[in-house]
C-alpha cells in the first residue's frame, strides 16, 4: 500500500506539470507527461524510475527534473529515436510517437536517469530579465543612484546581465541596441514600464548552491537540457545570452542563499541602490530558509537610509502567474509592479507604473 501511495502522490505531481506545460505552450512537454502519467498507472520504467519520490518537495519540480535529464541526452546526441520529435535538436514535435519514443529512452538510460533525476532543476530563464528591467528602473528613478545587484538563486548569472540586453517597447529603446539578447512584444495591455536608455550598474554578482559556467559547453547543454525542446524562442535567447556572458564577466559564488544574503547586506552600502533579487527561487528554499532570507533583508532595511538605500526585487509564483513585487527601504513600500507568464512572456505591467 505503501508503494501505491507513493506513486499516487508521483503521479499528481505529474499531471500538475502536464497541465502547466499546456497551459503554458509546451504541448510537446504536454504530451510527454500525459504518457509518463499513463505508464505510472502501468507500472512501467516510469514507475520503477520515480518510485520512492513521491515525498520529494512539491517545489522541488520532480517532473522537470526527469525532463531535464532526458533532454540532455537528447542534446547529446544519444536519443536518435526521441531527437526525431525535438525541434531543439532538429526534430519535429508534431511527429507522432513521441510518448512512446520518451518511455523507450528511459528503458535504454535507465541507470543514467536514475541518478540524474537527483539532479536540481537549472533554469537560468533569460526572459525573466524583461520582467525584472522595469523594476530595476523604478528603483533607479526613484533614488537617482547607480545599482548593486545582488541575486541569490542565480544559476548561471544571465540576468545579472540584464542592462546588456535589448527591450524594445512601443518604438523605444533601451539597454544595449547591439545585444544579441532582445525583447519585443513582451507587454500586453495599455500599460508599459518607463525604461531608462541605459542601465547604470554600478556592481553586480550572485549566488547558486551549483552555479553554472555559460561559456563553457558544458554548462549550456545544462541550461539549455531544463528549457522546453519546443520553444525555440526561448533556446535562441539562451544561446545569444550565453555570447553575452563571454563578453560581460559575473561572479556567482557558490553559496547557501540565506547565508550570502546575510553576509552580502551586512553593512549598508553609501552611493548606490542594493537591489536583492530573485526569479522562482523560493520554492527551492526550506520554509526556515525562507523566512530567514525575509527576515535579513528586513533587518536590513531598517539601516537604509536615502544615501544606502535598500530594494527587494522578486519574481515568483502567484496562482497562474508569476508576480513582480517590489519593496523599497527608507520606507518599507511595497507593491506588485507587474504580473507575468513564468518564463517571462506575456508581462501585464500595472496602471500606477504607466510610462
Amino acid at each position: 500500500m505503501a508503494a501505491r501511495d507513493d506513486l499516487h502522490e508521483v503521479l499528481e505531481v505529474v499531471r500538475f506539470q502536464a497541465d502547466g506545460c499546456a497551459r503554458a505552450g509546451s504541448p510537446l512537454y504536454a504530451t510527454i507527461l500525459d504518457g509518463v502519467a499513463a505508464d505510472l498507472r502501468a507500472d512501467g520504467i516510469c514507475a520503477q524510475l520515480l518510485s520512492g519520490r513521491g515525498s520529494d518537495p512539491f517545489g522541488s519540480a520532480l517532473a522537470l527534473r526527469l525532463l531535464g535529464a532526458v533532454h540532455r541526452i537528447v542534446l547529446e546526441g544519444r536519443a536518435p529515436q526521441l531527437a526525431a520529435h525535438y525541434p531543439s535538436a532538429g526534430g519535429d514535435a508534431e511527429r507522432p510517437g513521441v510518448a512512446e519514443a520518451f518511455l523507450a529512452t528511459l528503458e535504454a538510460h535507465r541507470e543514467e536517469l536514475a541518478d540524474r533525476i537527483d539532479d536540481g532543476v537549472q533554469t537560468n530563464e533569460v526572459g525573466r530579465s524583461a520582467v525584472l528591467a522595469g523594476g530595476y528602473a523604478e528603483v533607479a528613478r526613484s533614488t537617482g543612484l547607480p545599482l548593486r545587484v545582488l541575486e541569490m538563486g542565480a544559476s548561471a548569472g544571465l540576468n545579472l546581465r540584464f542592462d546588456h540586453y535589448r527591450y524594445e517597447i512601443d518604438g523605444r529603446v533601451s539597454g544595449d541596441p547591439d545585444s544579441p539578447v532582445r525583447f519585443a512584444g513582451m507587454w500586453q495591455g495599455p500599460h508599459r514600464p518607463d525604461l531608462p536608455e541605459r542601465f547604470e550598474v554600478a556592481e553586480r554578482r550572485g549566488c547558486d548552491r551549483n552555479p553554472i559556467d555559460a561559456t563553457s559547453d558544458e554548462g549550456l547543454t545544462t541550461l539549455l537540457a531544463y528549457t522546453w525542446p519546443d520553444q525555440m524562442d526561448r533556446i535562441d535567447r539562451l544561446r545569444a545570452a550565453g555570447r553575452v556572458a563571454e563578453r560581460v564577466p559575473v561572479v556567482v559564488e557558490r553559496a547557501n542563499g540565506p547565508d550570502w544574503v546575510a553576509a552580502a547586506l551586512a553593512s549598508p552600502v553609501e552611493g548606490v541602490a542594493t537591489v536583492v533579487t530573485h526569479t522562482i527561487v523560493l520554492q527551492y528554499l526550506s520554509a526556515s530558509d525562507r523566512q530567514r532570507v525575509r527576515a535579513t533583508i528586513d533587518t536590513a532595511g531598517r539601516s537604509a537610509t536615502a544615501a544606502a538605500p535598500l530594494a527587494w526585487l522578486r519574481m515568483e509564483p502567484a496562482g497562474d502567474r508569476a508576480e513582480l513585487r517590489l519593496t523599497r527601504w527608507p520606507g518599507a513600500s511595497d507593491e506588485v509592479l507587474a504580473t507575468a507568464g513564468f518564463h517571462g512572456r506575456p508581462i501585464w505591467w500595472e496602471p500606477a507604473h504607466e510610462a
